[in-house]
C-alpha cells in the first residue's frame, strides 16, 4: 500500500512574483519526493492566490507546478482538486490540461479504510455571515458572466489587489480557538450525522491536529507561505509533517 498526500493553501502569486516562484519551486520539490510512493494526491484548494479562467485566456506562471502536477497525473497518479476561496473559479482548463478531478463541495470518501470528510474549509459552520454572503456572489453565474466582460488587463490586476486586500486584513498567524473554531463546530455537527475518522481541511492557515471526539481527528493542513505542512495517510493511519527541504 502506497501513501495518499493532502495540501492545501499554496498561495501562488503572492506577495509577489520572486517569491512566489521561490515557493513554487519547494512545491515542486516536495511533489517530486513523493512521486514514487503516491497512490493519490488532494489539493484542498488555495493553490493559487487568484485564478479566473476566460474562454481563451488563463493566468501566466505556475509553469513548475503545472507541469509536474500533469506529469504525476499522465503516470497514473490520481489527483483531486478541492476549489479554495481563492481559485473558486478554476473550470475546465485545469481540468483538462493536468487531468485532475475538481469537488466543489465537502466530500465524504473512505480512504485506506478510513472514512474521511474533506473539503477546503471556507464557509462552513457557523457564524462568519459576511464571508458567505461574498461567497454567494462570487459563486453566483451573473457575477462570474460580469467579471468575464472586463478585460484580463485590468480584471487580473483588480482581483489580485482585492485579494491581497483580503489577506492583508487577516492574522497570518491565526491563534487556534479550540471549541471557538468554526471549522471545530462543523465537524461537531457533521459527526451528529455520520461519523467519520478524519476530516481533512484548509482555510485556516494552522498546522494542527486536533481531536473531536476518541474516534475522530480533524487535521487542517497549514499552508505553504509559512508552515510548509502537509499531511500523509499511510496504511490507514493520518499524519501532519512538514517540509524540510
Amino acid at each position: 500500500m502506497g501513501k495518499i498526500y493532502f495540501a492545501s493553501d499554496f498561495h501562488l502569486g503572492t506577495p509577489n512574483d520572486a517569491e512566489s516562484r521561490i515557493r513554487e519551486r519547494k512545491i515542486v520539490d516536495w511533489l517530486n519526493s513523493i512521486a514514487p510512493d503516491c497512490d493519490a494526491l488532494y489539493l484542498m484548494g488555495d493553490v493559487f492566490d487568484f485564478w479566473y479562467e476566460y474562454q481563451h485566456t488563463a493566468p501566466k506562471g505556475f509553469v513548475r507546478l503545472l507541469g509536474k502536477l500533469a506529469e504525476m497525473s499522465d503516470s497514473g497518479i490520481p489527483i483531486t482538486f478541492f476549489p479554495g476561496n481563492h481559485d473558486l473559479w478554476a473550470k475546465e482548463y485545469l481540468e483538462q490540461e493536468i487531468g485532475w478531478k475538481t469537488i466543489r463541495k465537502p466530500q465524504r470518501l473512505l480512504l485506506q479504510g478510513k472514512k474521511c470528510l474533506l473539503g477546503h474549509g471556507d464557509g462552513l459552520g457557523p457564524g462568519d455571515h459576511g464571508f458567505k454572503w461574498m461567497s454567494k456572489v462570487f459563486h453566483a453565474s451573473w457575477a462570474q458572466w460580469l467579471f468575464s466582460r472586463l478585460h484580463p488587463n485590468f480584471s487580473f490586476s483588480l482581483a489580485k489587489k482585492w485579494s491581497k486586500s483580503s489577506r492583508d486584513s487577516q492574522d497570518p498567524h491565526p491563534a487556534f480557538l479550540g471549541e471557538k473554531e468554526f471549522l471545530v463546530a462543523y465537524g461537531r455537527e457533521e459527526l451528529q450525522k455520520e461519523h467519520f475518522d478524519y476530516m481533512i481541511m484548509g482555510h485556516r492557515h494552522q498546522p494542527l491536529m486536533f481531536q473531536l471526539t476518541e474516534q475522530s481527528t480533524y487535521c487542517n493542513l497549514g499552508d505553504w507561505i509559512h508552515a510548509f505542512t502537509y499531511a500523509e495517510m499511510h496504511e490507514g493511519i493520518l499524519s501532519l509533517k512538514r517540509w524540510e527541504n
